[in-house]
């Protein structure tokens, strides 16, 4: 299981989040790689629990500095990360990393780690109810869900060949199910 990495992609809405909590609560040897951003927390997030966040001066600096594996402007002045530090402190724990991260991240990861990698995506039956479940989180204006939503189909679109796995989220048990058993024939590997 040396240095493996287990990669979850998806729109927002997808149920990526939930899915890879329930692994993380049943795989001891994965481990969550807290990304680094530069928005805002959103309801009750913690620097160095959801993400480490920074502002877009610090992360821009950080970029200079060679400290991620990989990093993307999602949104103007809006920057996504992969801290080096992080992937260090979980392989030397002897952990595989599980990372949920966006589309275009997840692309990149698999491109870096390779074979080391399972790439999955995770795709919810269709844009209408991503945007039915972007409402229920209560989190976002209706602005920020109807940018995501766009921003969404146009993942669903890319995504499309660029991951090992697609997983199709239209009932969250199943889903559930379906993602232990493809990450744990992963790990045997």
């Amino acid at each position: 299981m040396k240095n493996k990495v287990v990669i979850f992609s998806a729109p927002s809405g997808a149920g990526k989040s939930t899915i890879v909590g329930h692994l993380l609560g049943i795989h001891p040897e994965l481990e969550f790689s807290i990304s680094a951003t530069s928005r805002a927390p959103r309801g009750q997030e913690k620097h160095g629990v959801e993400y480490y966040f920074y502002t877009a001066d610090q992360f821009r600096q950080m970029i200079e500095e060679d400290k991620f594996v990989e990093y993307e402007e999602v949104y103007s002045g809006s920057f996504y990360g992969t801290l080096r530090s992080e992937v260090e402190r979980i392989w030397a724990k002897g952990h595989a990393i599980v990372f949920d991260i966006d589309v275009q991240g997840g692309v990149n990861l698999k491109r870096i780690f390779g074979d080391q990698a399972l790439s999955v995506f995770i795709q919810a039956p269709s844009v209408d109810i991503l945007r039915e479940r972007l409402i229920g989180r209560g989190t976002d204006t209706e602005e920020a869900i109807e940018r995501r939503v766009a921003k969404a189909a146009s993942e669903m679109e890319f995504a499309s060949g660029k991951f090992d796995y697609v997983l199709i989220n239209d009932d969250l048990s199943t889903a559930k199910t379906e993602a232990e058993k493809v990450v744990s024939d992963f790990l045997k590997k």
